[in-house]
């Protein structure tokens, strides 16, 4: 099957980007083994368990893989930027989770890729679900350059996209990847409140101990203190680095009504949120990604987010907190308490 045929369905069914890449390792796959190697996974160990071998051999997956289509859905709204929103009181949750969950959703379309390509080929859908090296993929297939901020640049859309992949038995011709743009810019390095991107073998990289978004979703116990003051009001994930890249600055906005927010999610307030019971949170939350950092998870976040706010009208929900029968939550609000009164005093 000609590739032309492949960006034609996929177009149809809804991605804005998709490509073709070969069933083979890829060059980044000795980077991604050092980024392991050198403890930047942080206590991720779906990262670096058996499953990293994996991901430099797609095969494992399928056997009789011979083509990986890659994808994009956006979900880049019309909604302003992280930075925009001023108000100390509130609350800032990653634009990705305002809507749906997006695994749902894409591997939902890669399915129904998958049975327009007709029968008699082997396959199997990813969407962030599997040991593999996405966006190194992404890449091959010509949907953009891995960025300074580790996030997949597509020239003409940005960063503001979801990936998925399906591995078929089909032989396809492949696409070409683009060559880089970040050029000399090192915008996402000198915003990021944590210094979360360093330098990796003359290129950069995320040290994920040091990154918001993996405090704030995947880090499952205490925040480290020397980074909560630099976390600010983010309660799940962080959009900073992708929020001051020139690339996004003209992306078009374009997105799957699956992905558009939902009532209370962009910048809610930090005293709302630290009401809610795990019912509440159950609910509010469920079928998006924000349930990922599961109740206790999320609280601990509000009180960092609460202690960094300056608003000493958050003593009091803090103090609540902090006699809190879960002293993850309860440590976290006895800082916030503290940091409050440095803040306010």
């Amino acid at each position: 099957m000609q590739r032309q045929r492949i960006h034609q369905l996929a177009a149809e069914i809804g991605f804005e980007l998709s490509g073709v890449a070969r069933c083979a390792a890829v060059v980044e796959a000795p980077r991604y083994q050092r980024w392991v190697d050198l403890g930047y996974a942080g206590q991720m160990a779906y990262l670096t368990d058996h499953r990293a071998e994996i991901r430099s051999h797609p095969s494992k997956l399928l056997t009789s893989a011979r083509s990986i289509i890659c994808v994009g859905k956006l979900y880049n709204g019309p909604e302003p930027y992280s930075d925009a929103f001023t108000d100390a009181a509130r609350g800032w949750i990653s634009r990705y989770a305002w809507g749906d969950d997006y695994h749902a959703v894409m591997r939902s379309g890669l399915a129904e890729l998958a049975r327009r390509l007709g029968d008699g080929h082997e396959w199997r859908a990813f969407a962030d679900t599997a040991p593999l090296l996405e966006r190194s993929y992404a890449r091959q297939a010509g949907l953009g350059w891995i960025g300074k901020n580790t996030c997949l640049i597509n020239q003409t859309r940005g960063s503001w996209f979801f990936l998925g992949e399906l591995l078929t038995s089909m032989e396809i011709e492949p696409d070409s990847p683009p060559p880089d743009r970040c050029g000399t810019c090192t915008r996402c390095i000198d915003a990021c409140p944590t210094q979360a991107i360093v330098p990796l073998d003359g290129w950069w990289t995320v040290d994920a101990r040091a990154c918001i978004s993996y405090f704030t979703i995947e880090l499952r116990g205490g925040i480290p203190e020397e980074h909560r003051a630099a976390m600010g009001r983010h309660v799940f994930g962080c959009d900073i680095c992708q929020d001051v890249c020139p690339w996004n600055r003209r992306a078009p906005v374009d997105r799957d009504e699956a992905f558009a927010p939902r009532e209370g999610l962009i910048a809610p307030p930090l005293d709302r949120l630290a009401e809610i019971s795990e019912q509440e949170f159950k609910e509010m939350f469920k079928t998006t990604p924000v349930s990922r950092a599961r109740y206790r998870g999320f609280l601990r976040n509000v009180c960092v987010a609460m202690g960094n706010s300056g608003e000493a009208r958050f003593r009091e929900p803090l103090e609540r907190l902090a006699s809190s029968d879960d002293e993850l939550v309860a440590e976290h609000a006895r800082w916030a308490l503290g940091h409050l009164g440095t803040r306010t005093g």
